[in-house]
């Protein structure tokens, strides 16, 4: 029986690159393709040759990899002959949430418009250089409005000493999350600045999960990718 296995893999949320023996792309799908956009072709084909079985076949390691939003805990490398080497790498798991979103209940929100309030809210206590970049056009959606507020309150207070901040609001193209068997779009809000402070940090990620939000915290950043509930 002859069967074609390259819609299989086109559907995997785990990016596959197929390299040839000059580094060069022989196939990606299209989780690859858009993991693109943030590491370079260099970075992950040298990543591959590092981790490459030291005879024929695949080897799997477990490791932590990073690039924006993307995260991975573990890949496979292998290869059959001398002329292709094949990387998959697996996506973290995202957090499973402290409690059931209820989205029957989340109230129909312009998230401009939240994001705006808060922000200006922060404004009336502290007075850094904030430079705001958003995306207008997403569409309105479901959101706890509440915990959200109090998780952006909670986020932007982390940079209350920041000589400027820099925040960005988009809609973050091909990527997906399921929630309640639903596969829905993600919205990331990004900000970032010279410096922060961690000690909410882990009400911060409280918050987030609450709201099945990822959140990633880094020395000079907080990211949060947030559902966007239909």
């Amino acid at each position: 029986m002859d069967v074609n296995f390259e819609s299989f893999i086109e559907w995997d949320n785990s990016p596959f690159i197929l390299f040839n023996n000059q580094g060069k792309i022989i196939y990606l799908n299209n989780a690859a393709e858009i993991l693109f956009g943030y590491v370079s072709k260099k970075e992950l084909y040298d990543i591959a040759l590092s981790y490459a079985p030291q005879s024929f076949g695949y080897k799997t390691t477990t490791l932590s990899l990073s690039y924006d939003s993307f995260m991975f805990y573990a890949i496979t490398v292998g290869y059959e002959n001398e002329d292709q080497l094949s990387l998959r790498l697996y996506n973290t798991p995202r957090l499973k949430p402290a409690r059931k979103l209820e989205t029957d209940k989340l109230i129909i929100t312009d998230i401009n418009i939240l994001l705006e309030a808060n922000i200006a809210l922060f404004k009336t206590k502290n007075t850094n250089k904030l430079r705001l970049l958003a995306d207008q056009d997403l569409p309105a959606f479901k959101i706890d409005q509440n915990n959200f507020s109090k998780l952006l309150r909670k986020t932007l207070n982390a940079f209350r000493s920041s000589d400027s901040i820099d925040i960005s609001l988009k809609l973050l193209i091909g990527q997906h999350v399921i929630i309640e068997n639903k596969k829905e779009a993600i919205v990331q809000l990004s900000i970032e600045a010279n410096g922060r402070y961690t000690d909410a940090d882990e009400e911060v990620r409280t918050l987030s999960s609450q709201g099945q939000i990822k959140c990633m915290t880094k020395e000079h950043s907080i990211k949060l990718e947030i559902p966007l509930i239909q």
